[in-house]
C-alpha cells in the first residue's frame, strides 16, 4: 500500500467521508417524523422540485464510471469514443418523449417501478417478472462499475487494491455510505447529488487548468493526440468504416439508458411531468461537461500517459496524478469517488423497489404494510450494495465491463414492455414475453460468441455491416412481438385487462401465486 506521507490518500478519504457524514446530518427532523412509505423512501414522496430533479437526474445518468470511461474511450479509440457524446445529446429528445408520459401515468395510477407499468398495462405477471429480471441483471454490474470507478481513482494514487488493508478500507467506506444514504432513501441521495454537481464542476475546472498550465493548449493537445493515435491506426474522428457501428451504438445506448430502473425512479420522483421536461432540457449541460472530460482523454495522450493493457479507464486519474500536487490530487479524486456514491445509491434504491414491490409483495406477502415494505426495501438495497462490492472486488475490471455490456443488451429488451406501454397496448402480452425471451437469448449469444464485443458484424464481402448488438437483439424482439400479436389475436388467446384504461382500477397486489410469510 502506498505510504500516507506525501500521498493523496488522506485527502481522498477526507472528501468522501465528509460528504457522506454531511448528507446524513442533513436528513432533517422532518424526514424522521414522516411515516415510512415506499413512495416516500424510493421517490421522496414524488415531491422533487426543478433544481433537485436536475441535479439528481444528471448525477444518476452521468455516473462516476461514465466520467472515467469516456476519457478512457477517447484515450484508447480516439474519435470513435465520442459516440458517448452523440448518445447523451440524443438522450434529451428521447427522454422528453418517454419520461414525462411515464411520470404522468405513474402519478395517476400509483406506479413505482418499471415492472409496475408492464403489470398494469398488460396484466401479465410473467411479463412483469421478465422486466424485474432484466432490471436486476442489467443494473447489478452497472452498480459494480461504480466500485470499479472508485478503484481506478485509488489505483491512480498508487494504492494496491490487492492489499487486504485496502480491501477492508473500501468495505468500511461502503458501509459508511450505506449507513448514511440508504435508510432515508432517495431524499438523502438528492442532497448528495448537490455535492456531486459542485465537486464535478470543481474537478473539471481544476483539471483543465492543470492541463493548460502544463503547457498544452487545445491546439497542441489535439495535434499530439492525433499523432499518437495515428501511430496506433486510429484518428481524432470516427473511421469511415465504423459509421454504422457509431450510429447504432449511440441510438441503442439512448434506449437502454431510458429503461434502467434508476432513471425511471428519479423521473417519477419529480413534482410533476412539467418538472421532468424542464429537468431533461438541462441534460445538455451535463453533456457539455462530459465533452470536456472526453478532452482529458486526448490530453492524457498528449502528455504521454500510459496505462496497463485493458485499463484505459485509468487515463484521466493518471493524468491528474501526474499534473497535481498530492493533496490536490487526493481532493480531486475524492470528488470522483463521491460521483460514484450517488448513482450507486440510486441504483440500489431502484433495484430494492423492484424486489420489494414486484416480487416480495406480489408473491410472498400481499398484505405487507407500507412500513414493512420500506423495511424490506432497505434490507434489499443494503444487500445489493454489498453484493456489488463483492462482485467488483472478486472480478477483474474487464469482467465487470463485459457484464455491463451484457447489461445493455438485457435492459434494452424491456423497451416494448415498458417504453411502448406508455403509448400503446396493441401488443399481445404473450407476444411481448416471447419477443423478450428471443431478444435476451439472441443478444446474450451474439455478445458472448463475439468475445464480449458490443458491436456485431453481419453479412459477408462488401455487404458487411457493423451494428450495436443490443439493437440487433431488440429488432428480433420487436419482430417476434409484431408477428405473434395478430396470430395470438386470431387464435383467440385472451388478453389481460388494461388497468391503465380510463375507469379501470390498478390492482397491484395479490397475484394468483401469492402466499403470506410473516
Amino acid at each position: 500500500m502506498a505510504s500516507v506521507s506525501g500521498s493523496p490518500l488522506p485527502f481522498f478519504a477526507l472528501v468522501v467521508t465528509g460528504v457522506a457524514v454531511a448528507a446524513r446530518a442533513l436528513s432533517g427532523r422532518r424526514d424522521r417524523e414522516e411515516l415510512p412509505d415506499p413512495a416516500g423512501w424510493a421517490l421522496a414522496r414524488r415531491g422533487l422540485g426543478l433544481g433537485a430533479t436536475v441535479v439528481i437526474l444528471g448525477g444518476t445518468v452521468y455516473t462516476a464510471y461514465t466520467v472515467v470511461a469516456v476519457p478512457g474511450l477517447t484515450y484508447a479509440t480516439g474519435g470513435f469514443g465520442l459516440y458517448a457524446l452523440t448518445y447523451t445529446l440524443l438522450l434529451t429528445p428521447a427522454a422528453l418523449f418517454v419520461l414525462p408520459r411515464l411520470h404522468a401515468m405513474a402519478r395517476r395510477y400509483d406506479l413505482l417501478t418499471t415492472a409496475d407499468f408492464a403489470l398494469a398495462r398488460y396484466r401479465s405477471h410473467a411479463l412483469a417478472l421478465a422486466v424485474v429480471l432484466s432490471g436486476l441483471l442489467a443494473t447489478m454490474p452497472y452498480l459494480a462499475l461504480q466500485v470499479v470507478g472508485l478503484g481506478a481513482a485509488l489505483r491512480a494514487m498508487g494504492v494496491d487494491l490487492a492489499d487486504p488493508r485496502v480491501v477492508l478500507g473500501i468495505v468500511l467506506l461502503f458501509a459508511l455510505v450505506t449507513a448514511a444514504l440508504l435508510p432515508r432513501g432517495l431524499r438523502v441521495c438528492v442532497r448528495v447529488a448537490g455535492f456531486k454537481a459542485v465537486l464535478m464542476a470543481v474537478l473539471l475546472v481544476v483539471s483543465l487548468t492543470l492541463v493548460a498550465q502544463g503547457g498544452a493548449g487545445a491546439g497542441r493537445v489535439f495535434e499530439e493526440a492525433g499523432r499518437r493515435l495515428a501511430g496506433q491506426g486510429m484518428s481524432l474522428v470516427p473511421p469511415v468504416g465504423t459509421r454504422t457501428a457509431y450510429v447504432t451504438l449511440a441510438c441503442g445506448s439512448v434506449l437502454a439508458q431510458l429503461m434502467y430502473p434508476q432513471v425511471l425512479t428519479v423521473a417519477l420522483a419529480a413534482r410533476g411531468a412539467d418538472t421532468v421536461r424542464r429537468a431533461v432540457l438541462a441534460l445538455p449541460m451535463w453533456t457539455f461537461a462530459l465533452g470536456l472530460f472526453a478532452y482529458l482523454g486526448f490530453a492524457a495522450l498528449a502528455f504521454g500517459v500510459t496505462t496497463p493493457p485493458g485499463h484505459a479507464e485509468l487515463a484521466a486519474p493518471e493524468l491528474l496524478r501526474r499534473l497535481a500536487e498530492p493533496w490536490l490530487a487526493g481532493l480531486l479524486l475524492g470528488g470522483l469517488a463521491v460521483a460514484a456514491l450517488l448513482p450507486g445509491a440510486v441504483m440500489a434504491v431502484s433495484m430494492a423497489m423492484l424486489v420489494t414491490r414486484n416480487v416480495y409483495t406480489e408473491y410472498f406477502n400481499p398484505t405487507a404494510t407500507p412500513k414493512h415494505e420500506v423495511r424490506i426495501a432497505r434490507f434489499a438495497a443494503t444487500a445489493f450494495v454489498l453484493g456489488a462490492l463483492v462482485f467488483a472486488l472478486l472480478l477483474q475490471p474487464q469482467d465487470a465491463v463485459n457484464l455491463h455490456l451484457l447489461g445493455g443488451v438485457w435492459i434494452i429488451q424491456t423497451v416494448p414492455a415498458v417504453g411502448c406501454a406508455a403509448y400503446t397496448r396493441w401488443f399481445h402480452r404473450r407476444a411481448l414475453l416471447a419477443g423478450w425471451a428471443v431478444g435476451m437469448a439472441s443478444g446474450t449469444l451474439l455478445t458472448v460468441v463475439d468475445g464480449f464485443d458490443s458491436v456485431v458484424t453481419l453479412g459477408s464481402g462488401t455487404g458487411r455491416i457493423s451494428l450495436y448488438t443490443a439493437l440487433v437483439a431488440l429488432a428480433l424482439n420487436l419482430a417476434v412481438a409484431v408477428l405473434l400479436t395478430p396470430v395470438l389475436d386470431r387464435l383467440g388467446v385472451v388478453r389481460g385487462p388494461d388497468a391503465l384504461a380510463p375507469g379501470d382500477p390498478v390492482a397491484r397486489r395479490g397475484s394468483r401465486f401469492a402466499f403470506r410469510i410473516d
